[in-house]
């Protein structure tokens, strides 16, 4: 089997939310996270990832999505939908709130599979960003990177953003996933790598 054959969702259905510290997954099965700034474009490439236009809302406002959403893949994984981090008029309240449900959530989860980080193509790596990637780090949880809206630049800034990225993280060249929810561009790649996790995962706890 290919590796494109064996990276297609068959079957997508959204399985529960948490809202709260202390709530469990909807069931046991290997996760796979996606964190990202609000307004990343987040929802709109899940919905590409998946084949499906609607499953994750897609807002205009940023910082809706408020609790952690789990997508059932091929009952076989979970895609997990982190709420969107670093929006500043968010009360305080949120913030912390937020804080505070991606942190536990990244914490002791013994289903994680690992996790894709979105970095918005046109702003880069920003402070916020940083504080997520040093939580990963922390945990040795196996990260990918995603540059999004890639459609946004021209040739010139599209290879400027991911060496840029590359550059601050110190990633080689095929750890940087360069997609558009909008074009398709680096979904079908990014799709792979995503079952590239939950195969690996899976050997390895067996």
């Amino acid at each position: 089997m290919s590796g494109t054959e064996g990276a297609r969702v068959r079957q997508v259905e959204f399985a529960g939310a948490i809202g709260a510290s202390g709530q469990n997954p909807p069931g046991q099965f290997p996760q796979v996270a996606v964190a990202g700034r609000s307004n990343c474009g987040k929802s709109s490439l899940i919905n590409k990832l998946v084949g499906r236009k609607k499953l994750a809302r897609v807002s205009q406002v940023p910082g809706k999505t408020r609790e952690i959403n789990f997508y059932l893949i091929n009952d076989r994984f979970f895609l997990t939908d982190l709420p969107g981090y670093g929006f500043a008029r968010a009360p305080e309240a949120a913030r912390k709130h937020w804080h505070v449900l991606i942190e536990n959530f990244l914490t002791d989860n013994t289903d994680l599979a690992g996790i894709i980080v979105l970095i918005d193509a046109r702003r880069g790596l920003l402070t916020q960003d940083e504080q997520l990637l040093g939580w990963l780090a922390d945990l040795q949880i196996p990260t990918l990177f995603a540059l999004t809206k890639i459609d946004k630049l021209n040739r010139s800034g599209k290879k400027k953003a991911e060496a840029a990225l590359r550059k601050d993280l110190d990633l080689h060249e095929d750890q940087v996933i360069a997609t558009s929810a909008h074009s398709g561009d680096g979904v079908d790649a990014l799709r792979e790598s995503m079952f590239a996790l939950v195969d690996s995962f899976s050997t390895e706890t067996v």
